[in-house]
């Protein structure tokens, strides 16, 4: 199996499947959704140099992140493509295409998302600007 259908932990499909909700959640711009699959106690970090940058602690805290990006979209999507397991980590490579408001041209992307998950909730969701730093953060060798 190649390393993108061969995971490390199990349950793994199952929490690959929650990553895909809370994406398509974004998407629709469905907030209490994407709150759903997140652990009540959430951390979400967004490093120096992302517009929203920093770190948002449980569900109050991400609602509001979440919101407040969301709105600043015209239209697009954030589409998962690559998956990466390490026991309960799971780095995920994104690809962002959003139009902003009062914007013309499109914003086209590529980053890294790193989520942790405990008892099927997202417990830990993290953006990175390269792979690289993502694979660190979950162990795992970054020869993909």
């Amino acid at each position: 199996m190649d390393q993108m259908t061969s995971f490390k932990h199990s349950g793994s499909e199952g929490d690959i499947e929650i990553i895909r909700q809370v994406y398509s959640g974004i998407n629709r711009n469905d907030i209490d959704f994407v709150l759903n699959l997140m652990d009540v106690g959430i951390t979400r970090i967004e490093p120096e140099g992302f517009p929203a940058a920093g770190t948002y602690t449980g569900h109050t805290d991400l609602r509001q992140h979440l919101i407040n990006g969301r709105s600043t979209w015209a239209e697009g999507t954030c589409e998962p493509v690559d998956f990466f397991a390490n026991g309960n980590k799971i780095v995920v490579t994104v690809h962002i295409k959003v139009r902003l408001k009062n914007k013309s041209e499109w914003a086209d992307a590529r980053i890294a998302d790193g989520f942790m998950i405990k008892d099927s909730r997202v417990l830990e969701f993290h953006s990175f600007a390269n792979n690289q730093k993502a694979f660190e953060w979950a162990g795992i060798a970054a020869n993909h």
